[in-house]
């Protein structure tokens, strides 16, 4: 009988010990990563790095200032045009729960969450950028709404789930009107976790480089113009990256740094907000 404890005994430690070595070599490739880019990239992190605009070939020095502003207006951009269509959509799916069109929207919310992003920028090239004929900000912006949809209708539909029953059904027997219940008790309760959902969207499409080839092209001076080419920090690390100039190189890295911490405080803010409304409910 003791034998068989110690065997069981045994058995649990070794599951548990291989769980941890598991989870261990999963996390290790991103330690590993941020690793080598913060190695390579914090050193060449300064105010002119930061601020200065890109010199000219042949021109040493130079930053991304330009291809900071850009993130930020293209963030921006395609916030404005995604979270409200996406918010409105969970919230018909959290309240259609059954039925042929909520089916076909969570469907189509479902391919479109596994399209590749280099599609995406292609449709938003041939919708926005040929009926133009110019490369903008606000073609990237739409491309980049396409895919923070799924993340937003996804969280909030999923979110208003939670949110007990009888909140609703008390404000309806108050006589209050069905759409001042929703934007008033129902969306209030469940703002942590559609926040949440935002901040999620916003971190996977800031390091998106595909559809802003296709549709922001990039710009090497500071543009405020929506409706002309603007600089992005994947399109220019992307530039950088490419060049045969060993500055420019060390330039990429350094952008590739910036990118990071953006993409690492999105996530952060993210994380800290869901847990904050899982304690709620």
């Amino acid at each position: 009988m003791e034998k068989q404890i110690n065997i069981r005994l045994f058995k649990d430690t070794l599951f548990k010990g291989l769980v941890c070595l598991f989870a261990f070599a999963s996390a290790l490739p991103l330690f590993l990563i941020l690793y080598y880019i913060t190695k390579n990239g914090i050193a060449v992190i300064n105010w002119d790095f930061l601020f200065n605009l890109p010199r000219p070939i042949g021109e040493s020095g130079g930053g991304i200032g330009s291809a900071i502003v850009g993130t930020i207006m293209l963030i921006i951009l395609s916030g404005v045009i995604s979270i409200p269509f996406g918010i409105a959509t969970g919230i018909y799916l959290s309240e259609q729960k059954k039925g042929k069109l909520s089916s076909i929207v969570r469907l189509c919310v479902i391919v479109l969450q596994g399209t590749p992003s280099i599609v995406i920028g292609i449709i938003a090239y041939i919708w926005v950028v040929l009926p133009l004929k110019t490369f903008s900000a606000m073609s990237g912006g739409i491309a980049l709404s396409i895919m923070m949809l799924p993340v937003i209708i996804k969280t909030t539909e999923e979110t208003l789930k939670l949110i007990p029953y009888h909140l609703k059904e008390a404000s309806l027997a108050l006589g209050v009107p069905y759409y001042k219940t929703m934007l008033k008790v129902i969306l209030p309760a469940g703002l942590s976790g559609i926040v949440t959902g935002i901040l999620l969207s916003i971190a996977r499409i800031t390091g998106e480089t595909a559809p802003l080839l296709f549709t922001a092209f990039g710009n090497q001076f500071m543009n405020l113009n929506i409706l002309k080419p603007i600089d992005s920090l994947p399109y220019r690390i992307f530039y950088y990256a490419m060049s045969p100039y060993p500055e420019w190189h060390t330039f990429a890295w350094g952008a590739s740094f910036i990118l990071v911490v953006f993409t690492l405080v999105f996530n952060l803010i993210a994380r800290g907000i869901s847990a904050k409304w899982k304690t709620q409910f």
